[in-house]
């Protein structure tokens, strides 16, 4: 199956992505059939040379089945070549990761709150029944 994704270059701490066909077992850096463009991060979203697309081969190659990546799309549709994709859902992304942590124990504990007191409810009369075992018990020491 053929893709449209991006291969990585650049230096470090300093990404350059090409944008490439390639087959989908190849590897992300590795082979790809043709460079469609470049895709440079770094730069401001209102410069010209932030990415640069050949559009009718981008075209060419959609037209004999391949299929961009979700980043690739996002990047086509910028440049108005697709429709935009929807954007997904992360609610959480917004959330620092730290903050993530304390709602997640917070969901945790309130979770265990609600589990509680069904348990206490099973521990009425368990505790009833021991005490209705120990006179039994009781009653076998005295035959004895």
């Amino acid at each position: 199956m053929l893709k449209i994704r991006l291969s990585v270059g650049g230096a470090k701490k300093r990404p350059v992505y090409k944008i490439v066909v390639a087959d989908s077992r190849s590897p992300r850096d590795g082979r790809f059939i043709e460079k469609l463009g470049f895709f440079n991060p770094l730069i401001p979203k209102n410069k010209k040379d932030r990415m640069k697309l050949e559009i009718e081969r981008i075209k060419h190659w959609m037209s004999k089945g391949a299929k961009p990546t979700t980043r690739v799309a996002r990047i086509l549709g910028e440049a108005e070549v697709l429709p935009m994709p929807a954007p997904g859902n992360n609610p959480l992304k917004a959330i620092p990761k730290k903050d993530r942590k304390k709602s997640e124990k917070d969901n945790k504990a309130s979770e265990k709150k609600e589990v509680a007191p069904k348990a206490e409810e099973k521990k009425d009369p368990k505790p009833a029944e021991k005490k209705e075992v120990a006179p039994k018990a009781e009653e076998k020491k005295d035959k004895k």
